[in-house]
């Protein structure tokens, strides 16, 4: 969970400045990016689910096996709607910066809502 800090005139300096940059026109030469980043946890069945029955949801075991943790990563153009998800297998700068610069380039070129 995250929290803010103290409210100080500093701080609402910059997030005035924030509303403003999402506040301007498209321009397709200089593009708003947002980034979000969340960690997932990999879980698999110990028990296979029990097929299911006419009238009744698929029935699963509390059961599970930790097949690890993988971060995703989501880069959204907010003005076009394009958008970009990436796995993280491990969460470090060195393997989000290449990421990051990856999708400034493919969402500068997209056509597409959705694209790899």
């Amino acid at each position: 969970m995250w929290c803010i800090g103290q409210i100080t005139g500093e701080y609402l300096a910059r997030l005035e400045d924030v509303l403003h940059l999402y506040s301007l026109p498209y321009n397709k030469a200089r593009p708003v990016l947002c980034y979000d980043e969340m960690p997932v946890q990999l879980l698999g069945e110990v028990v296979t689910p029990l097929p299911m029955k006419e009238a009744a949801a698929l029935r699963f075991d509390y059961e599970y096996r930790r097949n690890g943790v993988a971060n995703i990563l989501l880069a959204v153009e907010p003005l076009t709607g394009k958008r970009v998800v990436a796995r993280l297998a491990a969460k470090n700068q060195s393997r989000l910066c290449p990421l990051q610069r990856t999708s400034c380039r493919k969402v500068s070129r997209s056509r597409s809502n959705y694209f790899d």
